[in-house]
């Protein structure tokens, strides 16, 4: 199947949208091949400011329909407390949310941007959305992370090389109860080092202690910030280390 038939047989369509390459393509897809398509965007504590400013921009570029939905994740208490399956009950409160501005919109088919790539498996999330029977058009046809890459370059879409950049809550470790105060803290720090230039990292969190997880090619970067990098992350933390295991992509 390709997705020129998959959008022959649903023509009227609502997208989870989370302004990333998958969606974004998936948007895209839907639209250049005269779907219906309406994009919903759940704005909810998890998400960081760039990438709900990423999905304006991307829905006017594109000149498609996008709902924003205000979304109180962390008021569900099996969100709120990081158990192992976290990720289950977070999308079982953001798909439904969705599902049920989209029939109110009059939209009953509902994607989402799960590429070829993503492992399905048992894991969580992927449980919720076969419970909400949400279609992933890129992984039916087969469509990997690689490939969505280049497509997305050769349609011109600014989205096409933006890193991977999973939600705030993924910082905090398993167990440990999710705050506001721990999700800003994580995402002034990262707004920080994205203002230097780094990308694709993560700052990962314990408690008061803040780790930097970067690409082996931003160490001397880093370095080269150090106090300045130490000066602004412990304004939200007490310690902050660098693991010197490089991440990978």
């Amino acid at each position: 199947m390709t997705l020129k038939d998959f959008f022959t047989q649903h023509k009227k369509v609502a997208i989870a949208f989370s302004g990333g390459v998958d969606s974004a393509y998936l948007l895209f897809a839907a639209k250049s091949n005269g779907a219906l398509v309406c994009a919903y965007y759940v704005k909810s504590e998890f998400q960081p400011r760039f990438e709900y400013e990423d999905a304006l921009r991307f829905a006017a570029e594109l000149g498609v329909q996008l709902r924003v939905l205000d979304v109180k994740v962390l008021e569900n208490d099996c969100v709120r407390g990081n158990p192992a399956e976290r990720c289950y009950y977070c999308k079982q409160t953001i798909f439904g949310a969705i599902q049920k501005a989209a029939a109110k919109d009059g939209f009953f088919v509902l994607l989402d941007g799960t590429n070829a790539s993503d492992e399905a498996g048992e894991r969580p999330g992927m449980r919720a959305l076969k419970e909400f029977s949400v279609y992933s058009p890129l992984r039916e046809c087969g469509l990997t992370k690689a490939k969505v890459r280049r497509l997305s370059e050769a349609a011109g879409l600014f989205t096409w090389d933006k890193p991977a950049y999973a939600c705030l809550a993924t910082r905090i470790p398993a167990g440990e109860e999710i705050t506001e105060q721990k999700l800003l803290a994580v995402e002034k720090s990262e707004d920080f080092l994205f203002s230097l230039g780094f990308t694709d990292f993560r700052v990962r969190t314990q408690g008061k202690h803040a780790k930097i997880q970067l690409p082996e090619a931003g160490f001397p970067r880093l370095l080269a910030h150090r106090e300045e990098i130490l000066a602004e992350l412990k304004k939200y933390f007490d310690e902050v280390t660098l693991d010197l295991q490089p991440r990978k992509r």
